[in-house]
């Protein structure tokens, strides 16, 4: 336990010190910003004519701008964005150890390897964690500066929750793209496959088995084919935390026993 808390504080040490924290922070703020602008054109048609293509987007989408519309995009965002952006963090923590050489260096220290790994991941899930709270904080902030209709406090709190559980599965979907960090010993393989699993997710969606694919499980729980489609079975959340459980064995497996030099 010693170890894997002295690790966690190194960890932590190198990402305050590094720009991609706040680089993220602005990104996830940035994202709700852009969806209640879109809200605030639904509200407004004869701006967003105005304003031509982007106008003409709000308009064709025919948005509701109320908070039930605008919290199903923030959840949406939640699965989608956070697939890319936990995965994109996740790419950093791991694969910057061999981009930089520092592994090496990593792997010399009188500390089990093991308690390396799992103190990147404690790292990358408080990280995600708080890019998750940060999107969610800023989405309210400005849903409450357009000023949506439909508040209700039964809504909020189902809405709140769904994000939750959202951000949490798409964070348990970071133990694969830790593998493939390790495996591709840089950031390549693993934003590469980040970006598979979202079209191979888009894929498998249209042929309608997006309840058996780990990456479409998430947006159909956020709700991206409707309510209604959000109600998965429990097959869907085993295959999901099997394969978390798999990435994470397969990560720990990789630094223990594949040749890092």
């Amino acid at each position: 336990m010693k170890d894997i808390l002295a690790v966690i504080w190194a960890e932590g040490l190198k990402i305050r010190r590094s720009k991609m924290l706040l680089i993220t922070i602005l990104v996830f703020i940035l994202i709700p910003v852009l969806m209640s602008f879109m809200m605030y054109l639904a509200k407004n048609p004869e701006l967003a004519h105005k304003l031509g293509i982007l106008g003409a987007k709000a308009t064709v989408l025919n948005l509701t701008a109320d908070w039930p519309t605008y919290f199903g995009f923030l959840n949406m965002a939640s699965g989608a964005i956070g697939l890319v952006g936990f995965g994109f963090v996740t790419s950093w923590d791991f694969g910057r150890e061999y981009s930089d050489h520092t592994a090496k260096d990593l792997l010399a220290l009188p500390t089990p390897r093991s308690s390396i790994v799992l103190a990147k991941f404690v790292v990358v899930a408080i990280w995600c964690a708080l890019l998750s709270l940060i999107l969610l904080s800023s989405g309210l902030i400005a849903g409450g500066v357009v000023q949506l209709s439909g508040w209700t406090s039964e809504t909020a709190s189902h809405s709140v929750s769904v994000f939750a559980v959202t951000a949490l599965l798409t964070i348990l979907l970071s133990t694969p793209v830790a593998f493939f960090a390790s495996l591709g010993r840089g950031y390549l393989a693993p934003v590469g496959f980040v970006i598979l699993a979202f079209a191979i997710s888009q894929f498998v969606a249209a042929l309608g088995f997006a309840q058996y694919f780990p990456w479409s499980i998430l947006m159909l729980y956020a709700g991206a084919a409707g309510a209604e489609s959000a109600q998965l079975g429990i097959i869907s959340y085993v295959i999901l935390f099997l394969t978390s459980i798999l990435g994470l064995i397969g990560t720990l497996a990789w630094w223990r026993y594949a040749d890092q030099y």
